[in-house]
């Protein structure tokens, strides 16, 4: 970290591959997701500050929040018993909000029932703070947090359905139903068409089919849906490219998937139950699957009738039980769009999140490259700056042609405050010195003494295709890949991540968790001494505006940058 931006002091990749590992892959980097988890219900926390912290007792006690709203309830209560109500105060009181780590509870999520398991089995019994979670990456604590979050913004979304589908014989919600299908589906056919803008009909496919967890149900409603003229042919080839165990299932079941899911045998708000995406979403991938060349006005004006069909049917009162689960599934999915928009704005690479509690322990993957971003912005007190690989091109020298090309400083753009970036780093140093990696506590000693410190958060992801029976039953199961990472800072000046990957069958021979990468990082620690031992201290940057969290920087340029003014001597001194 320099006054001039992120430099790069490594990047290598020894994967004999095409793809650089770092930037060029989709991995599952298992517990890493708690990272972005955690600043993303800090950010929650700043929110609500930001929205009470102002407000005297008398009008915290009028503020009223949905009982489901854990997070909104929490903070009003804090703020009206607590003496210290600054940011600070608040965050770390947050942090120590308390969990259970019991894996036997049932979680209705990404469209049916799931059960998850704590990596180690001591933790089960225990009840532990969103900090102690984090030290020791508890994945039952993630779970829960999650779901709060994803509550959260159910309830505090612009234009939530959720508050009013509570009563079912509420005066206002035919009004609601026009007024939502009209706005705010809108609004989400927009985020679909940027996401699928200027895409090919490959590309399209590409990017749909990777955002949701296959299942054959799922892949064939998606498949007939979208491609309503393909051949019984053409649809078992596309089944058995994504799903190989589909092959030994035989051509009759292939058949039967194809006729069970006929074009127009379900409804489009049903079609997207069964394959667990947003039902307009579904619409638009068949829709530009079928004009290539549409512009948005020309979706926005086919779409009419479909943003209506999509949420009609949810005010009904019959079969009440029924329509609250697919109402449930469907909040959920707006609710991971919000979450996905935060996750974005810090760096995560990708087009859409799993909308599965999951998501909190790694099943929408991430890049090395990103968290090592993500990391950057936390070392940097909540300011993201450029990242910087080449600095400066000297082409001809010596001749009538010489040419210099050299970067310009860019702004650095504020995405959360410092005190949630200390907040954080807190808590990274914490995993390191009595954590998941506390094999590299007090690692880097200086001469006189003192060490420096250092944070991070491990995540071990083993990637496995399993197949079930009717009954619930493993039939199959392979490893696809297996990896450990360990993103990570070292004092105030050197971020990044370290990550080890075996594709492939081969990942069923080992048994590595992410301590292989930060054992790996203790063995390098050595060389990188002399050169963290020459980094000068950074000058404290000027205070910056904050910036929306769904807006980009203006365009005039007019957002502060980072004070550049008594800049250090520039560390020249590269590794051998």
């Amino acid at each position: 970290m320099t006054p001039q931006g992120a430099k790069f002091r490594i990047q290598a990749d020894n994967f004999d591959q095409p793809l650089d590992i770092n930037k060029g892959t989709k991995l599952d980097l298992g517990s890493t997701a708690k990272l972005r988890t955690l600043v993303t219900y800090l950010e929650i926390i700043e929110a609500l500050h930001q929205k009470y912290a102002a407000l005297e007792p008398e009008a915290l006690h009028k503020e009223v929040s949905d009982p489901n709203d854990v997070l909104s309830r929490w903070a009003i209560e804090y703020l009206l018993q607590s003496t210290d109500k600054s940011l600070a105060a608040m965050l770390e009181a947050a942090l120590e909000r308390q969990y259970s780590a019991n894996p036997n509870e049932q979680f209705f999520t990404g469209g049916g029932a799931h059960y998850f398991q704590n990596f180690k089995h001591e933790d089960d019994s225990r009840i532990l703070s969103v900090r102690e979670a984090t030290l020791n990456s508890v994945n039952l604590v993630y779970i829960r947090l999650m779901r709060d979050i994803v509550r959260y913004h159910m309830l505090n979304i612009k234009g939530s359905s959720a508050k009013i589908l509570k009563d079912a014989d509420h005066p206002d919600r035919e009004t609601y139903l026009r007024r939502f299908a009209d706005k705010e589906g809108t609004e989400f056919i927009n985020r679909f068409y940027l996401k699928y803008k200027n895409k090919t009909a490959s590309e399209i496919d590409e990017i749909f089919f990777s955002s949701f967890r296959h299942t054959p149900h799922r892949l064939a409603a998606a498949y007939r849906y979208i491609h309503p003229e393909a051949t019984l042919t053409q649809f078992s080839q596309f089944m058995t490219s994504r799903l190989p165990g589909l092959q030994d299932s035989g051509d009759r079941a292939l058949h039967d998937q194809y006729q069970r899911y006929t074009p127009g045998k379900y409804s489009l708000a049903d079609q997207g139950y069964i394959v667990t995406v947003h039902p307009l979403e579904l619409w638009l991938v068949h829709y530009l699957s079928s004009h290539p060349n549409a512009k948005y006005r020309d979706v926005i004006k086919a779409s009419g009738e479909e943003r209506v069909a999509v949420y009609r049917w949810l005010f009904k009162t019959i079969h009440k039980n029924a329509q609250d689960i697919r109402i449930r599934n469907l909040l959920e999915l707006e609710a991971f769009l919000e979450i996905h928009r935060s996750w974005k704005r810090l760096g995560y690479s990708f087009d859409a999140l799993v909308p599965s509690l999951a998501t909190a322990i790694g099943s929408s993957a991430d890049r090395p490259a990103a968290l090592a971003e993500l990391m950057g912005i936390i070392l940097n007190n909540g300011v993201r700056v450029p990242v910087m690989l080449i600095e400066r091109l000297h082409f001809a020298a010596g001749t009538p042609f010489e040419t210099i090309v050299e970067r310009t400083l860019d702004q650095g753009e504020k995405m959360f405050s410092p005190d949630l970036a200390a907040a954080v780093r807190d808590v990274l140093t914490g995993v390191v010195e009595k954590g998941t990696a506390s094999r590299l506590a007090h690692a880097i000693v200086k001469e006189d003494g003192t060490w420096i410190q250092i944070g991070g958060k491990t995540g071990t992801g083993d990637h496995r295709y399993v197949t079930f029976s009717s009954a619930g039953v493993i039939k199959e199961s392979h490893t696809v890949n297996r990896s450990a990472t360990f993103v990570f800072f070292i004092g105030d000046r050197f971020f990044g991540t370290l990550t080890a990957f075996v594709p492939g069958a081969d990942a069923a021979d080992y048994q590595f968790t992410s301590a292989l990468s930060t054992q790996v990082l203790k063995y390098l620690l050595p060389t990188l001494k002399p050169l963290i031992d020459k980094a000068q201290p950074l000058p404290e940057p000027v205070s910056l505006k904050p910036i929306s969290k769904h807006r980009s920087p203006k365009e005039d340029g007019s957002d502060e940058a980072i004070n550049s003014s008594q800049q250090p001597a520039l560390i020249e001194d590269g590794l051998p």
